[in-house]
């Protein structure tokens, strides 16, 4: 092998660098995996499935806080299950940025209503919210459900109500949905995935 002074010198001061690291004990493996661990050491993980599309892929997520008092949980890190049969660890770009989803000062976290004629919106709680959604779909479906068209043919229908289900919801949950809101004789229905 014909080497010049100039590779010889390049050859022997990386050797010398290299050897003198692994004497000290330096390896560069070791260093990234103590990172990560170190990273995630005191953060309790839970399984998850990504919001945004049909597929659900999984996902883990891992966050801080020990649920003392002053303290408030917050997500450090998302990343894809390898152990879901869906996407055995893969993210698209959407459910890989996730986290900024999750900790956006932006997000709505609680139900808010704005009455009519008001220009604020209020905070209500859950079963308020239930409850008015309850009464403005019997509301809707007492003025509006149809039970012969024109030609009086019996139809049994609600055309002013349409129902949006979750795409990322299992089979099982899919199928009573449907069958909810076709009992209720909603025409309009759709999934989230289509959106």
């Amino acid at each position: 092998m014909d080497m010049h002074r100039r590779q010889f010198f390049r050859v022997s001061a990386a050797g010398l660098v290299g050897s003198s690291l692994v004497a000290m004990g330096f390896s560069p493996a070791a260093a990234l995996a103590e990172t990560r661990a170190f990273k995630l050491a005191s953060a309790t993980m839970a399984h998850s499935i990504c919001p945004y599309c049909s597929v659900s892929c999984g996902m883990l997520i891992y966050k801080l806080g020990d649920k003392s008092k002053n303290a408030t949980e917050h997500v450090i890190h998302v990343e894809g299950d390898p152990d879901n049969p869906v996407s055995r660890g893969s993210l698209c770009p959407k459910g890989a940025g996730v986290m900024d989803m999750i900790n956006s000062p932006a997000r709505i976290k609680y139900p808010s209503v704005r009455e009519a004629g008001s220009k604020e919106w209020k905070r209500i709680s859950w079963d308020e919210a239930l409850t008015r959604v309850a009464k403005h779909m019997k509301a809707d479906r007492d003025a509006n459900f149809e039970t012969k068209n024109a030609a009086g043919t019996i139809v049994n229908r609600w055309l002013s109500t349409g129902f949006l289900i979750c795409s990322s919801s299992s089979n099982e949950s899919s199928y009573l949905t449907v069958k909810v809101a076709r009992g209720l004789g909603m025409v309009g229905i759709d999934t989230q995935a289509r959106v």
